[in-house]
């Protein structure tokens, strides 16, 4: 609902505007000339080119932030899996360490410190 009453608004604005400007004028891009054009048709145009320019250039910019955020991703991923690798190997030797305090002072060295 609100789309369509901001297209309404914006349809009501472009129609007042294209009211105000009818004169014909001559558009000249590179070695052509277009003659008797209303200025409304120049200005509307010369809006569009400028929305399809932006939007082009957003997209060039939001397929450089995918490929960053894919890489990032990946790096995300490959330090999980070294975290999980280093937590079974703290699990394993803390087994390990309980199993040799288990084992109590019969293994001890009477000479040691």
């Amino acid at each position: 609902m609100l789309n369509i009453i901001l297209l309404i608004i914006a349809g009501s604005a472009l129609t007042y505007i294209s009211k105000f400007n009818l004169q014909l004028v001559s558009v000249d891009i590179g070695i052509y000339r277009v003659s008797d054009i209303p200025l409304f048709y120049v200005m509307m145009g010369s809006l569009l080119i400028g929305l399809v320019l932006s939007y082009l250039i957003q997209l060039l910019r939001n397929i450089t932030i995918y490929w960053e955020m894919r890489g990032k991703s990946k790096e995300i991923e490959v330090a999980k899996e070294e975290i999980l690798d280093l937590t079974k190997t703290v699990h394993k030797l803390e087994i390990e360490n309980v199993k040799l305090k288990q084992s109590g002072p019969e293994n001890t060295d009477s000479k040691a410190l």
